[in-house]
This record gives C-alpha cells, sequence and structure tokens, in this order.
C-alpha cells in the first residue's frame, strides 16, 4: 500500500496475533477489561489512548482477544464513544493548526501546500465515513467552522 501524499511504498509494519484467542499469559477477566476501558472513558480519555493505557500499565495486548468487543464497539454499546472517528478527528485538529499558522506567516508557501493535503485527506476520510455512516450524512468539512469542532 502505498501513501497517499508522498513517495514512500513501505508495507512492513506489526501484524495481529493468528490466534484470536488471548494469550494463556493474560490474567485479566472480561469484565474486568470492561471496568478499565469504561473507567478510562468517562475520564475523557480516546480509544487509542485506552488501547496503550491497557497495553502499557495492565498488560494486556488485544482488547478484542480478552472482551470479544472492540473498545470502540464497547463504548459506543454504552453511549461513551466519540462522536467523531478519532482519526477525522485528528486530521481536522492539524488542519485548523496549520491554518492559525499561516494566519500568523502569510509567505509560508509550504504551509499552504501541505494545508491542501491535509485538507483532502479530511475529506476523503469524511466522504468514506458518511458512506459507512460513521457520521451524518449532512456532515460537512468546513475551515471557517472547524475550530468549532476541535475547540
Amino acid at each position: 500500500m502505498g501513501r497517499m501524499h508522498s513517495n514512500g511504498k513501505g508495507m512492513s509494519s506489526s501484524v495481529l496475533p493468528y490466534k484470536r484467542e488471548a494469550p494463556a499469559w493474560v490474567k485479566t477477566t472480561g469484565p474486568d477489561v470492561e471496568e478499565l476501558i469504561i473507567r478510562a472513558a468517562k475520564k475523557g480519555q480516546l480509544p487509542s489512548q485506552i488501547g496503550a493505557l491497557l497495553r502499557d500499565g495492565h498488560g494486556i495486548p488485544l482488547s478484542n482477544a480478552v472482551t470479544g468487543a472492540k473498545i470502540v464497539r464497547l463504548l459506543k454499546s454504552r453511549g461513551l464513544a466519540p462522536e467523531m472517528p478519532e482519526d477525522l478527528y485528528f486530521l481536522v485538529k492539524k488542519a485548523v493548526a496549520i491554518r492559525k499558522h499561516l494566519e500568523r506567516n502569510r509567505s509560508d508557501v509550504d504551509a499552504k501546500f501541505r494545508l491542501i493535503l491535509v485538507e483532502s485527506r479530511v475529506h476523503r476520510l469524511s466522504r468514506y465515513y458518511r458512506v459507512n455512516k460513521k457520521i451524518a450524512a449532512s456532515w460537512k468539512y468546513d475551515s471557517t467552522t472547524a475550530s468549532t469542532l476541535v475547540a
């Protein structure tokens, strides 16, 4: 899989284990892991932060293997999932930061170019999420109101 806005063609990445069960050395039970996930979500942590907390702090490699459900699906069933998918949120946040930078530095041509690339990724990802009904069909990225989305 090539990169969208660069020349890289790297395929190297980490691979999920073939077995779908939790490893034998994981002693934490499913309900305990669910409780940890819910507690972290109520503190305001994002799903990726919750996954890192489980991995680094509690030694749980995959919550899906232990609980039988992915983190976002667990949060969605409890009404704690973020309203905007995490990757889209961070792309919008990056676009807002670049626009703020361009207000102060109007002659930064490279930042203008990068803003175009980031916003094209936002449009592509939002189209994907609208088609798959992860966000509202009427949701549209607008640079003037984007700062309120990430505030």
